[in-house]
């Protein structure tokens, strides 16, 4: 899989070390274990994917762009694949998951993996984590048509935010708070998430 994302472009050492480090196949379904280092999403039930590895690491490697992650805020923790990945590089992880189900599910997988810097709460995304904020950086593992103005709220100076955005046709925009407070947006490659959904279940 390392390999792999090297062919596809991923540069970032931290990144494919952060990638090689996390078991990936303790995130999928049973069934599924064989499949879990395809470069391809997989279902996680609950109508959710697990991103394909491709996905999570162009991702990282793009909020990261050689800056340390700092405190980090992950909207959307699935199974907690990508908040392990994530917990590699930054100094804190706040992952919040809005189907209870999943946010189980991902507490289970994470307990033999004991990383000390992750927390996992059961939330509404869309609203972030006003309690924990603010944010060096954001990530959102789902897609929405407009960035939500509460994540906008809890960036930290200099923090970076990235998230899919647009409906059918996504692609990855990347949200910087400049010095003086404003917000740069660069977009990158194009994406398919799961839509962002508001409350819980």
């Amino acid at each position: 899989m390392i390999e792999r994302l090297r062919e596809q472009g991923i540069s970032d050492s931290r990144v494919l070390a952060a990638m090689n480090q996390v078991p990936r196949h303790h995130f999928v379904q049973e069934a599924l274990a064989s499949r879990a280092y395809e470069d391809t999403a997989l279902p996680l039930g609950c109508q959710q994917t697990i991103s394909q590895p491709y996905v999570v690491a162009r991702m990282i490697e793009l909020l990261a762009q050689g800056r340390d992650l700092g405190k980090t805020l992950e909207v959307g923790a699935g199974c907690g694949y990508q908040a392990a990945v994530l917990a590699c590089m930054a100094k804190d992880v706040y992952a919040i998951e809005r189907i209870k189900t999943l946010l189980d599910r991902a507490k289970e997988n994470l307990r033999p993996l004991r990383v000390p810097n992750l927390r996992l709460k059961y939330g509404d995304g869309s609203i972030g984590l006003p309690e924990a904020a603010p944010f060096d950086t954001i990530i959102v593992a789902a897609g929405t048509s407009a960035v939500p103005r509460p994540l906008l709220d809890q960036l930290a100076p200099l923090g970076r935010l990235i998230l899919p955005l647009g409906g059918i046709d996504q692609v990855l925009l990347m949200v910087e708070r400049q010095s003086d407070g404003r917000l740069k947006e660069t977009r990158y490659d194009a994406v398919r998430f799961v839509p962002l959904l508001p409350g819980t279940e």
